[in-house]
C-alpha cells in the first residue's frame, strides 16, 4: 500500500497512490494508515483522488481508521472519483463523514 503523508493548515493529509483499496490490501491500508496517524493533533484528510475502486473491505478498513482516531480525531475524506463516491452515496456513508470534493491540495480555508 503506496501512501504519502504531507501537512496542511487543514490537517494531516495521507494520500493513497493505489488505484485500489479492496480486500487484497484492507490489512495493510488499516496498518499504514495507523502508523502514520501514532503523533495526535490535527485533522487527518484521507486523499483518495487516485482510488478508482473501492469495494466493502475497503470501505470497513476506512471506518476502522475512523473508529481507531476517534473521538479525539476525526476523519475526513477528499477527492473521492465518481466509482468511489458511489460507493459512499449508497452505503450512506456519505453522510458519517467530511467529504471534500477536491484534493487536499487545492482545500480552501473556510472564511
Amino acid at each position: 500500500m503506496d501512501i504519502r503523508l504531507s501537512r496542511s493548515p487543514q490537517g494531516l493529509i495521507i494520500a493513497v497512490d493505489d488505484v485500489r483499496i479492496d480486500a487484497a490490501v484492507a490489512i495493510e491500508f488499516k496498518e499504514a494508515v495507523r502508523s502514520a496517524t501514532e503523533e495526535s493533533g490535527t485533522p487527518v484528510i484521507l486523499d483518495l483522488s487516485k482510488v478508482t475502486f473501492l469495494d466493502s473491505s475497503g470501505l470497513g478498513a476506512i471506518v476502522a481508521v475512523m473508529k481507531l482516531l476517534a473521538p479525539d480525531r476525526r476523519l475526513e475524506l477528499a477527492g473521492l472519483t465518481p466509482s468511489v463516491a458511489k460507493v459512499f452515496r449508497l452505503t450512506r456513508m456519505d453522510t458519517v463523514f467530511t467529504i471534500h470534493p477536491q484534493p487536499p491540495g487545492t482545500l480552501q480555508e473556510a472564511g
